[in-house]
């Protein structure tokens, strides 16, 4: 993976999602989403979320899931695995029996019980969700914004 970075993007300061604080008015340093986002670059890869059987977990359609395939899953790990050949996203699960399920997180959608007759392969932890609340902002008159189209 090649990273090119043209500016730097600085991390500004904390914000306060009440009321607003004077004191905020500093930067702090340059702020490398790799560097945040990614702790095993060799072992890290990204994947696009489609449909919603995670919205529970705070992951929507559309969402980049930043997946570490150095990591071992454990109860609880929301997971990229591969079940029959076909990738998803869900929670690994082992119960009190010791028994292992991937867990939608949403109710409209089922478990998947795995046994050991199941075509199953972990690939990668999810450390991360990138969510953009604007994917394509408008420009006009030299403003960029979602809203005055």
């Amino acid at each position: 993976m090649k990273v090119v970075q043209d500016k730097a993007v600085f991390l500004v300061g904390d914000v306060v999602a009440g009321f607003p604080s004077p004191a905020e008015t500093y930067r702090e340093s340059p702020l490398d989403l790799n560097r945040l986002l990614v702790y095993r670059p060799a072992a890290t890869f990204f994947v696009r979320a489609c449909g919603d059987s995670m919205m529970g977990a705070g992951i929507q359609d559309g969402d980049i899931l930043v997946v570490d395939k150095s990591l071992t899953a454990r109860d609880g790990s929301i997971i990229i695995a591969s079940v029959g050949g076909d990738f998803t996203v869900k929670t690994y699960r082992i119960d009190k029996r010791g028994s292992h399920w991937l867990v939608p997180a949403n109710s409209q959608f089922r478990p998947i019980a795995l046994d050991e007759t199941s075509d199953f392969s972990i690939f990668g932890v999810v450390t991360a969700v990138i969510h953009q609340y604007v994917h394509e902002p408008v420009r006009q008159g030299g403003i960029e914004s979602d809203w005055l189209g």
